[in-house]
C-alpha cells in the first residue's frame, strides 16, 4: 500500500474528487510511472545541449523506418470525434466551462495546463466542475445571479482535457514520499471519475497530450493509457489523444509520435504559441540565424512555420489521424467595432488558409469566433466530417526547411520589446492571482505567451540584438523598461501580484542560466 499525503486544506466538495480509491489509482499510476518520467524529462537536456553545440536537429536515423513504412495507421476515430472542425479552448473553470460546451463548437478543450493555474483550489475545482459537465449537471449563478446552465436544444461540445505537460509536479499530493507528477494527477483523476460515465454516454476518455519533447515520452503516455485501462476494467484503446507539436524536436518525431500512440491516438495540433517558445529556447544561443523578430512579426506564413504545418498535415493524413489549426486568440471587443472587424477579418484568414492546407478542423478562444471558424471549414468540408482523405502526397518538408528561421521577415523593434515585457509582466501577474487564461489586448492569452515574451528577451539579449531605434538590447535596457512597465501598471494591477510578477520577469528573461520554463518557479510563489 502506497503512502499518500494530502498536503492542502480542504477546497469545496473534494471529498467527492479525493476519494480513497481515486487516490489509490493516482498512486498506482505513480509506482508505475513516475521514475520513467523524471529519467525522460531528465534527458531533454542533453539532446538540447547537443542542438546547440550543433545549430541543427534532424529525422531521426534509428526510427527511419517508422516513417517510410505504408503499412500502419492509428485506430478509427470514435463516432463523437469524427467531426472536429471547430474546438473552442478553455480553463475549467465552472461558468467558462458552460459556456464552452454551449458555444456550438464540435469540441472543448477542457483546460488543466496552460490556461489554467495549478493553485490547489484550480485543481481539484477543475475536476469537480468536469465531474458535473460529464453528467451534464453543471450550472453556475453569479454573484449578480445570473444563472449558467447547459443548454437543451443543442449539441454539447464532447470534451477533451488537456493535463499538465511531463515537467510539471503537484506538491500538494505525495506518494511514497515523493511529489506528485502533475500530468498523471490530472489524468488520474479525471479518468478514474468520468472513463465510465462518458462511455455510458456514447463517448469516451479523450485527451489532449502538451508539451512533449519525443516518442519516448509518446510512448510512456501510451503505456499509462493501457495501464489505466486494465486497472478499471476498461477495453484497450478507449482512450484518444491527439499530440501538440508544440516543441521543435517533437517536429522531428511526428510519425514516431503517432506510431507509439497508434492504438490510443487520434491526431496532432499544430500548437503554434508553445512552437515558437520551444524553438527560441532550443536554439537562444545557437547564433544570428536563429534570432526571430518581434513575436507579432512571426505569422502562420513565415517560411520555417508553413513547413510546420505542411509537414503536419500531411503526417497526419498519411496515418488516418487528424490535423488540427492552431488558435485563434482574439477577443472581440464591442466598444471598438473597428478593431474587432480587423481582427475578425484575420481569424477568417487564417481558418480559411488552414481549411485550405488541409486541416480537419482548427481552435478558437472565444465563443464569438466559432461561426466564423465553421464557415470557413464549412466551405471546405461541406458534409464532409473530415479531410482524412485528403493525403497532401505532394507535400516533402527537409530538416532544413524547418529550421530557416533566418527567412523570417521583420524586424526587433523597440515597440516589440516593451510590448514582450508589457504583456509577459501582465499575464505572470494574472497567472500568480490564480487566472490562468488572460484577457490582454483583446486577446486571451496562455502561459505561452509570457514564455515566447521572457525567452525572446534572454535571446536578445544575449545575441545583441540592435533594434530600430539603434539602441542595443542589454540587461540594462531591460530593467529600465520593466521599471517604466511597473510604474505604468501601478494603477491598474494589484501589487500583491504586479511586484512578484516583475520579479520573476526579470528573474526569467535575464537569467545567467536560462529557466527551462517559467511555470516552475512561478509554481514556487504560490499554494
Amino acid at each position: 500500500m502506497v503512502d499518500i499525503e494530502v498536503l492542502c486544506p480542504a477546497v469545496e466538495r473534494d471529498e467527492e474528487i479525493l476519494t480513497p480509491e481515486a487516490l489509490r489509482f493516482v498512486a498506482g499510476l505513480h509506482e508505475e510511472f513516475a521514475a520513467r518520467r523524471d529519467e525522460l524529462v531528465a534527458s531533454r537536456r542533453e539532446r538540447r545541449e547537443q542542438a546547440a553545440r550543433t545549430g541543427r536537429l534532424d529525422f531521426l536515423p534509428e526510427t527511419a523506418e517508422i516513417r517510410k513504412a505504408e503499412d500502419w495507421r492509428v485506430a478509427p476515430a470514435p463516432a463523437d470525434l469524427e467531426d472536429r472542425r471547430v474546438e473552442i479552448t478553455g480553463p475549467t473553470e465552472r461558468k467558462m466551462a458552460i459556456n464552452a460546451l454551449n458555444s456550438g463548437a464540435k469540441v472543448w478543450l477542457a483546460d488543466l495546463e496552460d490556461a489554467n493555474t495549478p493553485h490547489w483550489t484550480n485543481v481539484v475545482s477543475g475536476q469537480v466542475n468536469l465531474k458535473d459537465a460529464v453528467r451534464g449537471t453543471i450550472a453556475f449563478t453569479s454573484p449578480e445571479g445570473k444563472e449558467y446552465a447547459l443548454r437543451d436544444d443543442i449539441a454539447h461540445a464532447v470534451i477533451v482535457m488537456r493535463p499538465r505537460g511531463w515537467h510539471l509536479p503537484e506538491k500538494n499530493l505525495i506518494f511514497a514520499g515523493r511529489t506528485g507528477v502533475g500530468a498523471l494527477v490530472d489524468f488520474g483523476l479525471y479518468f478514474f471519475h468520468n472513463a465510465k460515465a462518458l462511455l455510458d454516454k456514447g463517448s469516451g476518455p479523450y485527451f489532449y497530450l502538451p508539451k512533449m519533447e519525443s516518442h519516448l515520452e509518446a510512448r510512456l503516455w501510451n503505456d499509462v493509457f493501457t495501464h489505466a485501462e486494465r486497472e478499471l476494467g476498461i477495453p484497450h484503446g478507449t482512450v484518444r489523444a491527439t499530440v501538440l507539436i508544440e516543441t521543435i524536436p517533437a517536429a522531428f518525431e511526428m510519425d514516431e509520435i503517432l506510431y507509439e500512440l497508434r492504438e490510443h491516438a487520434s491526431g496532432l495540433n499544430a500548437g503554434r504559441w508553445d512552437y515558437l517558445f520551444s524553438l527560441i529556447k532550443y536554439f537562444r544561443d545557437a547564433g544570428p540565424d536563429f534570432v526571430l523578430p518581434d513575436r507579432n512579426s512571426v505569422t502562420m506564413t513565415a517560411p520555417f512555420m508553413r513547413a510546420y504545418t505542411e509537414l503536419l498535415v500531411r503526417t497526419c493524413h498519411k496515418r488516418g489521424a487528424f490535423a488540427m489549426g492552431g488558435m485563434a486568440a482574439f477577443i472581440p471587443n464591442r466598444r471598438d467595432p473597428e478593431v474587432t472587424e480587423k481582427a475578425l477579418a484575420k481569424v477568417r484568414e487564417d481558418k480559411r488558409r488552414e481549411a485550405g492546407d488541409g486541416f480537419d478542423g482548427s481552435w478558437v478562444a472565444h465563443p464569438d469566433l466559432v461561426p466564423i471558424c465553421q464557415e470557413e471549414f464549412d466551405a471546405v468540408l461541406g458534409e464532409r466530417p473530415n479531410q482524412l482523405g485528403r493525403l497532401r502526397a505532394e507535400i516533402a518538408v527537409t530538416a532544413e526547411q524547418l529550421l530557416n528561421v533566418a527567412a523570417t521577415p521583420g524586424k526587433a523593434t523597440e515597440a516589440g520589446l516593451r510590448a514582450a515585457v508589457d504583456v509577459g509582466v501582465r499575464y505572470i501577474a494574472s497567472w500568480l492571482s490564480g487566472n490562468g487564461a488572460a484577457a490582454i489586448h483583446n486577446l486571451m492569452e496562455d502561459a505561452a505567451t509570457a514564455e515566447i515574451s521572457r525567452s525572446q528577451v534572454w535571446q536578445w539579449v544575449r545575441n545583441e540584438v540592435v533594434l530600430d531605434t539603434g539602441a542595443k538590447v542589454t540587461a540594462d535596457l531591460v530593467r529600465q523598461v520593466l521599471t517604466e512597465t511597473h510604474a505604468a501598471l501601478r494603477d491598474e494591477l494589484p501589487a500583491e501580484h504586479l511586484d512578484p510578477a516583475v520579479q520573476l520577469f526579470e528573474e526569467v528573461a535575464l537569467a545567467g542560466q536560462f529557466p527551462d520554463f517559467l511555470t516552475l518557479p512561478a509554481y514556487e510563489r504560490i499554494e
